[in-house]
């Protein structure tokens, strides 16, 4: 009896013991996680740069306000140039517009040559891409023909078409277009074998081939030389229209260079390069969109 009552003793004291208190912290929504992860890559993303370009112009700044620097200050330049930044929209009549019809003429010019260079370059990257004897017949035209420099396109285009907007217009489509070229016929060769079995299985006819097998599997390469050709695009544009004269950002810059207002020129540079950012960033994203991921970033 005594045995009995020392094993269910200690039974009956966890009975009667208090149970243990667990604290539960509340549980985040998801909705909050989300915001705050985005929160954290934008900042991760942001922040770095902000404080690059901030610590630049701050160097900057000391560097040019001293006597006798040949470059204004940053200070200096948002004092000449604030009426241009803050009034972009002006038309006085012949060349002296504000920098948002330069920018426009000179993004229109870079659409109309570019697309035809896309389009082109990416038919012809195709067929090359198709034959071995093509592309080794081909290639070394290619690689010598896109080494040229685009103002050196410029006269023979002038002389072609006796007329400044067109010439313009072939000097990016002559330059962006080898890119395209390359790119699309590199693809093209890469496609594997497997594909290529699998349509033969299914019987896919020419036209069903190039556009389900030939054209996503090449995607990747095709959308690296567009953007290879997008920034070539707009370098040409800019050192055209620095010849040709007329509306545009490259003749805006010129025509600052000639007047002695380098404030002007230094706030055009900025919108070049940042107009540039963007259209990589675009045709970027499209790529990404129709690769699925697979194109580069």
């Amino acid at each position: 009896m005594n045995m009995q009552a020392i094993k269910t003793e200690p039974a009956k004291v966890l009975a009667n013991s208090p149970a243990p208190v667990v604290a539960l912290t509340p549980k985040r929504p998801p909705s909050l996680d989300k915001y705050t992860k985005a929160a954290r890559e934008v900042a991760v993303r942001v922040i770095p740069p902000l404080i690059v370009v901030t610590l630049l112009m701050v160097f900057w700044e000391l560097v040019c306000r001293r006597a006798g620097s040949t470059l204004p200050p940053p200070s200096k330049v948002y004092k000449d140039t604030k009426e241009l930044i803050f009034d972009p929209f002006f038309d006085h009549g012949g060349i002296d517009k504000g920098l948002f019809w330069h920018l426009s003429a000179s993004l229109q010019r870079v659409a109309f040559g570019y697309s035809l260079a896309a389009v082109a370059g990416v038919a012809l990257g195709t067929l090359v891409g198709q034959s071995v004897w093509a592309m080794r017949g081909l290639d070394p035209i290619f690689q010598v023909l896109r080494t040229i420099p685009p103002l050196a396109w410029l006269p023979l285009a002038l002389a072609a078409f006796r007329d400044g907007q067109p010439s313009a217009i072939f000097v990016i489509f002559i330059t962006s277009i080898w890119p395209i070229i390359i790119n699309t016929a590199v693809g093209i060769r890469n496609i594997p074998q497997d594909y290529r079995n699998v349509a033969a299985v299914v019987q896919l006819n020419p036209l069903e081939f190039f556009w389900k097998v030939m054209i996503p599997s090449a995607a990747p390469y095709i959308f690296t030389g567009l953007r290879i050709g997008i920034g070539l695009s707009w370098l040409a544009i800019i050192a055209a229209e620095m010849l040709i004269g007329g509306v545009g950002i490259g003749f805006f810059i010129w025509d600052a260079w000639n007047s002695s207002h380098i404030s002007e020129i230094i706030l055009a540079l900025f919108y070049v390069g940042i107009i540039g950012f963007v259209l990589d960033r675009l045709i970027a994203g499209l790529g990404k969109i129709v690769t699925r991921g697979t194109s580069a970033g």
